[in-house]
């Protein structure tokens, strides 16, 4: 398939491209960076709207509505298809029956832009997205004009992925398969020179069974890494030492623990966020929680290995903006906060708990979840839930998104969740939605209340909703 295309491109003869499932996050942003490359770019998608629909369109990008063969009439050159689209999508069975030339996304961007690029790939189960905006924005600062592709929008960028002139591509590389046909992980193609590994937990059930084989992953990108790479590991994760034992590229360890290599020492947290000491200097990054320092630490380390000074990034970490929908503001109404996270992992909930204890303290908090990822809809955290949550001064939980996809017996009883918060001493409510969440919620609300609402969805809009309300 790959020697297709670079016979493709070395006749010339490759000018018509489209994505089936372009409006998607990556998959529009790529598709924005082919068309700058000067290709005849379209795509089609039955979820078409801004912002993504108005910055293809701004593009001059054609985009179709919906799936269907006729989509493939104008006989595109090569087809990029997207991780969301599956066998029986009447446009990707037409695209087969054709014998019509397509990759995946991941391979797009290995064959288009990251062959001639030195990249660095943030990876691990929590905390990819902050770390890639982070180091990218170490770079950017430097004025090393790096490319990104973010799975978030960084505030320095306000846009996840761009193509800049600079020799450097800075990757969040994704644990989840590549395609419908390739079930190795994303980041298997980024072709790494560095790498970062945040941590390793289990997470997406729906195409792993268990930690085991979330690690052979690992492994297998830890041996794609070239001799004179680098590999930036968490000293404090056993997971991640695992996955490297057999690497033939350096390790540089980093972590709280006394056997880390490179050592974090002397955390404080203040209103301006985290300071702490790491390769003799002190740093200060406008972000709360442990984990946020680990992140941090991480991007210093990998920085530093490029040569740029401690004093800059000394001087960019508090220029630092963050990323939408982590931790983020959204409001704040007759003296009540209003919080926005991603958050959809025990590990990671009870991270961010902690953390808003940090930014916010002495204030009630309120923990506000939906189980909508593939892992949260399941049983498999029914105990590491409630342990979690229950770190909040009261929690409401919704009814588990498309519950009808999965077997009775497997889904999470969110019934029992709540059940377990409450012996902790906590409140818990398990509401239908987020009308009857700001129903209930709204009448115990106090001045100096925090209310954290954590889903990797939209939540029906339940943060508009409940600030329109206060």
């Amino acid at each position: 398939m790959n020697d297709q295309v670079t016979l493709l491109s070395q006749n010339n003869s490759l000018k018509k491209i489209h994505l089936i499932g372009i409006c998607g996050t990556a998959m529009g942003s790529v598709a924005g960076m082919l068309k700058d490359q000067g290709y005849d770019v379209s795509g089609s998608d039955e979820r078409v709207y801004p912002p993504m629909s108005t910055f293809l369109q701004d593009k001059g990008i054609r985009i179709l509505n919906g799936y269907q063969p006729s989509n493939l009439d104008h006989k595109p050159d090569l087809i990029v298809v997207g991780n969301a689209i599956s066998r029986g999508n009447p446009e990707l069975e037409h695209a087969l029956d054709q014998r019509l030339t397509y990759m995946s996304l991941p391979e797009t961007l290995k064959h288009f832009f990251l062959r001639s690029t030195h990249n660095l790939v943030v990876t691990g189960t929590h905390g990819k997205t902050t770390t890639t905006s982070l180091l990218s924005w170490l770079f950017e600062d430097a004025r090393l004009q790096p490319s990104f592709m973010i799975g978030g929008i960084p505030l320095n960028f306000d846009q996840g992925c761009k193509k800049q002139a600079g020799n450097y591509w800075i990757l969040e590389g994704d644990e989840y398969d590549t395609a419908f046909f390739d079930k190795r992980s994303k980041f298997i193609h980024y072709l790494p020179e560095l790498v970062i590994i945040n941590n390793i937990e289990f997470d997406h059930a729906d195409i792993y069974a268990n930690v085991e084989e979330i690690k052979v992953s690992f492994c297998r990108l830890v041996q794609i890494v070239p001799r004179n790479g680098m590999i930036v590991l968490n000293a404090d994760d056993p997971n991640s030492i695992d996955v490297t034992r057999k690497s033939h590229s350096q390790l540089l360890e980093v972590g709280f623990t006394e056997n880390a290599a490179i050592r974090i020492t002397d955390l404080s947290t203040s209103s301006e966020g985290s300071s702490f000491t790491l390769l003799g200097q002190r740093f200060t990054v406008p972000l709360y929680g442990r984990h946020n320092v680990h992140n941090t630490a991480m991007t210093i380390v990998a920085a530093h290995n490029y040569q740029i000074p401690l004093a800059q990034i000394q001087a960019s970490l508090p220029r630092f903006k963050g990323i939408k929908r982590r931790m983020e503001l959204r409001g704040e109404k007759r003296g009540i906060t209003v919080v926005d996270d991603f958050g959809h992992h025990p590990t990671a909930l009870a991270e961010t708990i902690a953390a808003f204890r940090q930014r916010y303290p002495q204030r009630r908090l309120w923990a506000i979840f939906e189980p909508r990822s593939n892992t949260t809809r399941r049983a498999i955290f029914q105990h590491e839930l409630p342990a979690a949550l229950s770190l909040a001064d009261g929690v409401f939980i919704s009814a588990i998104a498309r519950a009808e996809q999965l077997d009775p017996n497997d889904r999470l009883n969110v019934d029992q969740v709540v059940t377990d918060i409450k012996k902790s001493g906590r409140l818990a409510w398990h509401e239908k939605d987020a009308d009857a969440i700001i129903e209930k919620l709204l009448p115990q609300l106090e001045k100096g209340d925090v209310v954290a609402v954590f889903s990797n969805g939209g939540f029906d809009g339940l943060i508009d909703k409940l600030l329109a309300r206060l």
